[in-house]
Order: structure tokens, then sequence, then C-alpha cells
């Protein structure tokens, strides 16, 4: 997306709001504080000016100066590249990035309606449709197959996700010993240390535990951090549960908990890019659980990525999620709306795209996700209000009783002002009966087909690709021991 985009129309909160709700964040750190649970960074902080740390609770209040000095340090832009640097998703320059879901436990198939576990193949595939689909930015693994021992999972997955797409990647990274590894394989495919810090191919979620706490996560972060990666931080406050009742209460803590995540990323690397993901989700008072893609999961999404944006951070806002377990109506109501909402508020990335039930991963579902990017991008863009646009002339030529459809004009400006959908049906009824009455998803499963006959990702070097298969192997031996 240009970054000369319309700007954002949609502003839930006043400046006084995000005023209160950033006082209210900091003043969580600075007298209740967040514990952590990482011994080597809970050194690292009680070094740290700015900081009150008690050793004995492992809870550590930080200084509204030390974390405005931090978010100073961070930069207010970041891109991934993919390997071979001709692929780019830009943070904070104006833009929406979508990625496909980095992993997911479950395969689902929303055709026959069965969910099983993923497989080699599963996965393989999910990468070749993510590398041909044009809305997909950044590749996700979305399967983690049942085959590949856990221990290497997530390494398996990057040396697939290196081998079979020329976009950034995306896995979740869950232990040390992963991150360094995969930091090993990305060095590889960079050329590098330095040519990988210039040109990152991914970067790593930490996720805070919700209320205030962060913990093991930050074993990877401290290897990925080390490497000059980029770090997305993203608490998941769960309203009602781990966070307040109240929206503007849980915003104020996943502000909180972000803020104390992004001090640690800085002190551990002065300067290293970071986003801050509005990834907090409601429950649901009648049953418990976590939902989706409620209305208030909209509301969470917008006013969240408004507060992120006044930091200067990059926002990632969690939207375009489904409470749905196949690609359906309320799918479709709750991944646009949600969307629609955070794109609107100015939100730099999203939800995996791909997923269904919060848990599956699906092909149709994410060919149907490329398509609504694509209705988004367009929305977000608006449209140009000129002497030119405004065509007085050409109403003028053509006259009362006239026609523009051959006008001149209309030849210049149709392919550009409106977008022309690959999934939607556009048909009248006649036609749509004719051509079998297929559905959204009927149609999606073909293209999903198709792309996996015709699309072939161009190979990775061979040399590169034995080095990458070392690597997998020695990580085998080592963890798998």
């Amino acid at each position: 997306m240009a970054a000369d985009r319309a700007i954002p129309k949609l502003a839930l909160l006043s400046d006084e709001e995000i005023t209160a709700i950033t006082d209210t964040a900091l003043r969580i750190l600075c007298d209740i504080g967040v514990k952590i649970l990482d011994e080597e960074v809970l050194r690292l902080l009680a070094d740290t000016p700015g900081t009150a740390p008690d050793p004995g609770q492992c809870i550590v209040r930080f200084s509204p100066e030390l974390v405005h000095a931090s978010l100073a340090a961070a930069p207010r832009s970041y891109s991934l590249f993919g390997r071979d640097g001709t692929r780019q998703a830009a943070y904070g320059c104006g833009g929406m990035i979508f990625k496909s879901t980095p992993g997911d436990p479950l395969w689902a198939d929303p055709v026959t309606g069965t969910w099983r576990d993923p497989t080699v193949s599963d996965l393989r595939q999910a990468i070749d449709v993510g590398d041909a689909l044009p809305n997909i930015d950044i590749v996700g693994a979305m399967a983690h197959p049942a085959e590949i021992p856990e221990p290497v999972r997530a390494i398996y997955l990057v040396a697939e996700l290196m081998k079979r797409t020329r976009k950034p990647v995306r896995v979740w990274v869950p232990d040390r010993a992963s991150a360094r590894y995969i930091v090993e394989i990305l060095r590889a495919v960079a050329g590098g240390t330095e040519p990988l810090r210039r040109a990152p191919i991914t970067e790593h979620s930490l996720e805070p535990i919700s209320p205030l706490q962060i913990g093991p996560g930050l074993g990877p972060v401290l290897e990925f951090t080390a490497a000059g990666l980029p770090i997305v931080v993203g608490p998941i406050v769960q309203s009602m549960g781990t966070g307040p009742a109240t929206l503007a209460g849980t915003i104020a803590q996943c502000i909180a908990e972000g803020l104390a995540a992004i001090v640690i990323i800085q002190r551990l690397q002065p300067g290293l890019p970071v986003a801050l993901a509005a990834a907090c989700h409601p429950m649901d008072p009648r049953t418990m659980n976590i939902l989706y893609g409620s209305p208030e999961q909209g509301l969470l999404m917008a006013a969240t990525t408004q507060v992120i944006k006044s930091l200067g951070l990059p926002a990632i806002a969690n939207a375009g999620y489904t409470d749905a377990k196949v690609p359906d109506a309320q799918a479709g109501m709750e991944k646009g709306m949600t969307a629609l909402m955070a794109a609107l508020a100015g939100a730099d990335s999203f939800a995996p795209m791909g997923v269904t039930g919060t848990i599956g991963a699906s092909l149709p579902q994410l060919i149907i996700d490329d398509e609504m990017i694509g209705y988004l991008r367009r929305t977000v863009l608006g449209f140009e209000v000129t002497p030119e646009t405004l065509a007085f002339e050409v109403v003028r030529r053509v006259g009362p009783g006239g026609n523009f459809l051959t006008d001149e004009h209309t030849l210049r400006h149709a392919r550009r002002e409106f977008w022309i959908p690959r999934l939607s049906d556009r048909d009248n009824y006649v036609t749509w009966q004719a051509k079998g009455r297929q559905t959204m998803l009927e149609r999606a499963a073909a293209r999903r087909d198709q792309i996996l006959r015709e699309h072939h990702p161009e190979p990775l070097d061979e040399v590169l690709e034995r080095e990458i298969d070392r690597i997998v192997a020695a990580a085998g031996r080592e963890l798998l021991a």
C-alpha cells in the first residue's frame, strides 16, 4: 500500500482519553510494577537506572522517564525482507501488512468440516499458497506438522520457509534453543550477521503473561535481539479474566505490559526495531471463552491502535480473526468488521490470516482472507478530489441523456478507480446459475487447487539448501538426544 494512503478516519478516543490511558499505564508501571520471570533479565534491570527492583518478589517498577527514554530509542519504522531482498514489508510507513498465520495446532478443511493434525505436506502447500497470494506480505508456516518432533519443529518450519518463498517469513518460536538455530539459518541465508541485521528476514513475538508478568518468552528474545531482529510485543490481556472488565482498563493494562517489554528490549539492544500489538481480547460473559470476533474486539483494536500510534510505534492489531469454525457468514462478518475498524484507525499490521476457530489453519480461509485484504486496501486508499476527478468538463461533454461508458475519461480512470475482485461473485443470477451456483467457499477451494497446480516457488540455491539442512540436522542431534 502506498505511503500516501488516505488518512485514517476512525478515532474512537479523544486526545484527552489517549492521555488518560497512557498516564494510567505509566502509573501501573511506576506504582505496581511487573513480575520478571527470567533471572538474566531481572539482573539486567537491577542495574538499570530508573527501575526499582524488588528481588524477593521478582517485581520491577519502572519510572516514567525510563519508559519515555526507551520509546525514544525505538525506531519509528522498520522493514522485513525476503531471502533475496526483492520482497519487503514496511512497518510504520503508512501501509498495511498482512501475514499468513505463523502456525496452528490443527488443520481445518472447511469443505468437509473436519479438523485434523497437520502434516508436512500441509506445511509445504501452505507456504506455496502464501507465496502465490498477492495480498499476503509475510508468509507464515500455518501448519505445525505432527510428524516433526516438537523440540525441532520451529527450526524445521523456518528451513522449509527459506526453501519455498522469497517473501519475509514468520513462525512461532517456543524457546531459546530453537531461536539459536533459527538465527543460524537466517544468517546463512542473509550472508552473515551484519547483512541479516541490515535486512531482517523475520521478527519474533514476545507475549507478556497477563496480568503484569514477563517470563518464558524472554529466552528467544535474548537470541533475536542479539541478532538485531525486530520484536513484536503483544500482551494478550483478557477482559474479566487477566484484565479489568472495562475496555479502557484492559487497554491501559495492555499498554503497561507492552511498555515494560519495550524497556527490556531497548536495554538489551538500544535502537532495536519494535512494534506494539493491540492483542487484548474480551471474554464471553456466558461461557468465559476468549472472543476474537466480537464488536468489543473491534473497539479494543481500534482504540488500542490509537494509543500505540500516539506513542510513535508501529501498531499491530489482532483484528481479522473470527470465532466461527468454518468460512461462513459469521466469519465474514467478524473478520471484515474488526479488520476494517483497525485499518481505519491506522493499524500497520493485523491478525494472522488463514485461521478458523482461532486454532485451525485453512487454505480456503486464507484465500478468502486474501480477497478481504484487497477489499480493505481499496477502502483505506480512499479517492482523490481534484478538478480531473470532479469531471465537470466530462459531464458538460457528455451532456443530458448521454453515455459515459465510451468516454476517454472513463477509459483513463476505470481501472485505477475500481477494485476488481478475483474471488467474489458479481455475476447476475442467471450467469451464476450457469457457472454452477458456486459459493465463496467452493470458489476458494478451486483457487487453492489451481495455485497448487500452477504456482512453482523459485527454488533456493542448492549450496544454501544443503547448509540449511546441515543446521536442521545439527539441531536434531542436540535437541532430540
